[in-house]
């Protein structure tokens, strides 16, 4: 039997590499493909697929928050993260929700191969570059909830007075905040703190 594969993505070059690849490989099929993320929930009830390749940003949701619904009642959904930009908050959420494999678009057609094998066997798939990213900040230590707040506004161009207000809590809160940002994320300005924030996924830049 073929290894079944839905893909959720919904640029159509995208869609069409990858449809190429899986009709080279005798061992694979593409069961369905969808391009938004209420699509591809659709589409996954409908076909049950061996493996699904879900885009991580979709006009309508993000991969992080619907994993939690291909995983939904113990259904062992294979699930590869597709990514345009790897930030490794977003990798390790993935991850620990239960995602097995993470792939950026430029893949090449034999690692793209080889992900699917792997993860239709239940094994992990992430490519060494990647894996090095998640080691170097293994030890980094996660935000509060309104420390993740003050991020997404710093990074929005707020001032400190502004989240203030916004927050309901004194300007002097939201400087003690911005300074535990500052030390968890290693750096020591609000510009370094949004480029850093951006580049490690940590905050959604939806373009």
């Amino acid at each position: 039997m073929p290894i079944r594969v839905l893909l959720v993505e919904n640029q159509e070059l995208v869609r069409l590499g990858i449809r190429a690849v899986l009709e080279g490989e005798s061992d694979m099929e593409l069961a369905a493909e969808a391009a938004s993320g209420a699509e591809g929930l659709e589409r996954f009830r409908a076909v049950i697929p061996d493996v699904v390749i879900l885009s991580l940003r979709l006009p309508d949701s993000c991969a992080v928050d619907d994993l939690d619904e291909y995983l939904a009642g113990g259904n062992g959904a294979n699930i590869i993260v597709l990514a345009e930009h790897s930030g490794d908050a977003e990798i390790a959420r993935s991850i620990k929700k239960g995602a097995l494999g993470y792939i950026g678009k430029d893949v090449s057609p034999g690692e793209l191969v080889r992900a699917i094998r792997l993860v239709a066997a239940g094994k992990k798939f992430i490519p060494e570059h990647i894996a090095a990213i998640l080691t170097e900040n293994l030890g980094a230590e996660e935000l509060t909830n309104a420390e993740q707040r003050i991020l997404e506004m710093l990074v929005g161009g707020m001032s400190n007075k502004e989240m203030g207000f916004a927050l309901d809590v004194s300007e002097n809160t939201v400087k003690t905040h911005v300074k535990n940002i500052f030390g968890k994320l290693g750096v020591s300005d609000r510009t370094s703190a949004t480029t850093t924030a951006i580049r490690r996924g940590l905050v959604r830049i939806d373009v």
